[in-house]
């Protein structure tokens, strides 16, 4: 495990090459770090400012290399979220660093958690939480799914579509009482009578009986959930949900 100074070197390190680098224009740190919220278990995420557009892919292909080289890399991965590109890499002592690309017109903040070390940023256009229309639509069709795959026998699958149906009706929670909905980063902070309700919706045991069980304590909840976030909507749908 990576220590809090070794951690805090590396992402000082990375900085000062950006700082260096003259096709980076700008550069900030993200994530918990830039909201004094680090713990043993945080990440490094940093997001930078590319000068030239075209030149995106060179600079990319370059920090990749450094990242190799001078970090021992193990692996990383891309996540694209529409200009940006997140280029995520595995460091020994599985510490994560994300480093984050973007065009110099595109960089700004994203989510409250930026804080900028040089160069400019755009106005912020904090990203919104999920419609609740679509975690609604997206939650009816894992039941759906879920109701399908026990009908036939297929329980890997059925409790796959469980956990989605219990995701979303999480996720409804959580906006429900203002918190973060995207990757349960605000379910820990749900009440706890909320959070011991949505326990009973956990497949304990890979069975036909428990598999419904769950399903059923999830149905519930989840129509519970349409009902505080649009009344019409979860009369309309309460029937069918019942009857799955």
């Amino acid at each position: 495990m990576v220590t809090a100074g070794h951690r805090a070197r590396l992402r000082a390190t990375l900085l000062d090459k950006a700082a260096a680098d003259s096709q980076i224009s700008a550069a900030a740190v993200t994530g918990s770090a830039a909201g004094n919220a680090e713990d043993d278990w945080s990440d490094i995420d940093l997001a930078f400012s590319v000068a030239d557009p075209d030149e995106l892919q060179n600079v990319l292909a370059e920090w990749t290399a450094y990242m190799y080289r001078e970090l021992a890399a193990l692996h990383h991965l891309d996540i694209t979220a529409g200009p940006w590109i997140y280029r995520v890499f595995l460091v020994p002592g599985t510490l994560q660093i994300d480093l984050a690309f973007v065009p110099s017109t595109d960089f700004r903040a994203l989510a409250p958690t930026f804080r900028l070390i040089f160069g400019e940023a755009g106005a912020p256009q904090h990203e919104s939480s999920p419609p609740v229309e679509s975690l609604i639509g997206m939650g009816w069709l894992y039941a759906l799914h879920a109701r399908t795959s026990m009908a036939r026998n297929r329980l890997w699958q059925a409790e796959y579509m469980v956990s989605g149906l219990r995701d979303h009706a999480l996720a409804l929670a959580c906006l429900r009482h203002g918190l973060p909905a995207v990757h349960a980063r605000g379910i820990h902070l749900l009440p706890k009578e909320l959070q011991a309700a949505f326990e009973q919706t956990l497949v304990a045991q890979l069975t036909g009986p428990e598999i419904r069980r769950a399903f059923e304590a999830v149905i519930d909840l989840f129509h519970g959930e349409i009902a505080e976030a649009n009344p019409t909507l979860a009369a309309r749908l309460g029937e069918s949900l019942r009857a799955l």
